[in-house]
């Protein structure tokens, strides 16, 4: 069953049975553009909505298997370029480059003690390298160390105050610690500088989002997609501030672009059952319900949506 295009297609519920991106771009690749330092990733971040999209808005690690085996890519993986940088550095051990880079591949592959160790070599190497304080920033900040973050991005932007990518990964941790003027500021700074970075105008609206402002919020996911439009985050994000303004038809076309530019993403096909749950179109909210059920048969927010709509299990349903 092939769901990149909009001709008929169905699903059944069965019985439960940030990749290298370089030295520069550490956690870059989460909403694409062409950032010249490291950009924090944005899929693991929240938002905190009414309280029916609240399951929704969580970010959520699909549980059940992953992409087909033709859907994997052709190119050398994490493990591949890791050792690829560690013949680099044991040819130039004193290069800093090199340990930034290897620290990335070890971030992106959930390594965070081994992405930390080449981040810490990196710096001692050069105390003046603001990329890596940035992208140990980021590490800290996946492991829940937001006060160790917040200094190594408050560091990097000393070394650096144009640095785009550190005001924003700043303005997530400020956000993250509840320090919502502050981040706001951060946001804002980087948009000033960079008008056409799509991670900041994304991130600015999750905060606006955050707090409840879901007409400043769109606009913002608006903006992110006017500069990155190949990227499903601000797709999902969006129909969710539709879903919270009652502009269902609006958040019911953003989750078919989403669920088409990403056939697994549980989080869209969820949402996306909800909008056509709420457009009173059984049928293919049952069938987004189902797609959910087949990636993760225990998401309770793709359960509960299933079962209101009548969803029955072995039964196919339309899900376009």
């Amino acid at each position: 069953m092939s769901l990149l295009g909009r001709g008929k297609s169905h699903c059944t519920v069965v019985p439960p049975h940030w990749a290298f991106v370089g030295a520069d771009c550490y956690g870059c690749a989460g909403m694409g553009g062409k950032p010249a330092k490291p950009s924090p990733s944005v899929t693991a971040q929240r938002a905190l909505l009414p309280i029916i999209l609240l399951a929704l808005a969580a970010c959520a690690t699909p549980g059940g298997p992953g992409a087909p085996e033709q859907d994997k890519p052709l190119s050398p993986g994490p493990q591949s370029n890791a050792a690829s940088l560690s013949e680099v550095i044991a040819a130039h051990p004193d290069d800093p480059q090199a340990y930034n880079m290897r620290g990335s591949v070890y971030g992106e592959s959930g390594r965070p003690e081994q992405a930390l160790a080449d981040f810490n070599k990196a710096i001692s190497l050069d105390p003046n390298y603001a990329q890596a304080y940035a992208n140990r920033a980021l590490v800290y900040r996946r492991i829940n160390k937001l006060d160790q973050a917040l200094a190594d991005e408050n560091k990097a932007l000393a070394l650096d105050p144009s640095y785009v990518a550190a005001y924003i990964g700043r303005g997530i941790v400020y956000r993250e610690q509840g320090r919502n003027n502050q981040a706001l500021e951060d946001f804002n700074k980087a948009i000033g500088l960079q008008p056409e970075n799509p991670e900041a105008y994304y991130n600015r609206g999750l905060l606006y989002q955050s707090q409840r402002q879901h007409a400043l919020a769109i606009d913002d996911f608006s903006a992110a997609l006017g500069v990155a439009n190949k990227k499903i985050e601000p797709y999902v994000a969006r129909a969710l501030s539709y879903l919270a303004l009652r502009d269902t038809k609006s958040a019911a076309s953003d989750l078919d672009e989403a669920v088409q530019m990403d056939p697994v993403n549980l989080r869209a096909w969820t949402s996306r059952g909800l909008a056509y749950e709420r457009l009173g179109q059984k049928d293919k909210a049952a069938g987004s319900y189902a797609k959910a059920l087949n990636i993760n048969d225990k998401y309770q927010p793709a359960k509960e949506g299933f079962a209101r709509v009548g969803g029955k299990v072995g039964q196919t349903y339309p899900t376009f």
